[in-house]
């Protein structure tokens, strides 16, 4: 179930591509790039293009694509760097809008609508954009709303038990006996996240937890993402560690 509706998912997309495309500006091809150590910058924003229009091929014809390999996404031009960008983002907006966004197609955890697809890139661009503006030494920023829907989906990958452990089997570690991680955004409803023997269940609110991770939505986010260290931290950090330790995608 996503969050945030169709129009403000086509906003989210827009807004966070246009900010890693001006986070990359004139940003050096071969630097690299320090949350994704063996990936160049180059490869970060062919990356995320190439991805953009496997996202729309998959929305036109509806059925499996197989996954395409960032090593072969290099794009070496930054002069073309914001064209690929946000020709990317728009190709998978009117793929969807062309498509009707509720119209299912395939993902890897079975039929989904195809605004799925405009989320999924939505969040995979947002914490990338992170990566590139670390990077380059730009400014980073992100909507609340737009910080939430990405932990709320990584919630959602990772709680579809079997579609993600086939996925990724380290995800089976995260079974457990009751351990409770909570997120405690400021200011919003946090996420509940419990493992359970038969995987990951989670829920949006508060309670008592094992181990309490706080800050903005952003610092959370980003925090869940492996991108920031977890400085409000109160309980087993223990617990926490394992989490991540097991979540990177």
């Amino acid at each position: 179930m996503m969050t945030l509706d169709y129009a403000r998912l086509v906003e989210g997309l827009r807004e966070v591509t246009t900010g890693l495309a001006g986070a990359v500006a004139g940003g050096d091809p071969e630097a690299k790039v320090p949350t994704c150590p063996e990936w160049r910058l180059a490869r970060l924003v062919g990356h995320i293009g190439q991805a953009d229009r496997w996202a729309a091929g998959i929305v036109r014809e509806g059925g499996p694509s197989a996954v395409p390999d960032p090593a072969e996404a290099d794009h070496d031009q930054p002069a073309a760097w914001e064209d690929w960008l946000l020709g990317g983002a728009e190709e998978l907006i009117a793929a969807v809008r062309d498509a009707g966004a509720e119209t299912e197609v395939w993902s890897m955890a079975g039929p989904v609508p195809t605004a799925f697809w405009m989320r999924r890139m939505m969040c995979d661009t947002a914490v990338h954009h992170y990566d590139a503006a670390l990077t380059t030494g730009a400014a980073y920023g992100i909507a609340g709303d737009v910080a939430a829907e990405v932990l709320t989906e990584s919630l959602q990958l990772i709680a579809a038990t079997e579609a993600a452990e086939a996925f990724l089997p380290r995800l089976a570690a995260l079974r457990g006996r009751g351990e409770r991680l909570v997120i405690r955004p400021d200011g919003v409803d946090g996420w509940v996240i419990t493992r359970t023997p038969e995987g990951v269940r989670w829920e949006r609110g508060d309670r008592d937890g094992d181990v309490v991770v706080s800050g903005t939505t952003a610092e959370c986010m980003l925090v869940f993402a492996r991108r920031l260290p977890a400085r409000a931290v109160t309980g087993d950090r223990a617990v926490l560690e394992h989490w991540l330790a097991h979540t990177a995608f």
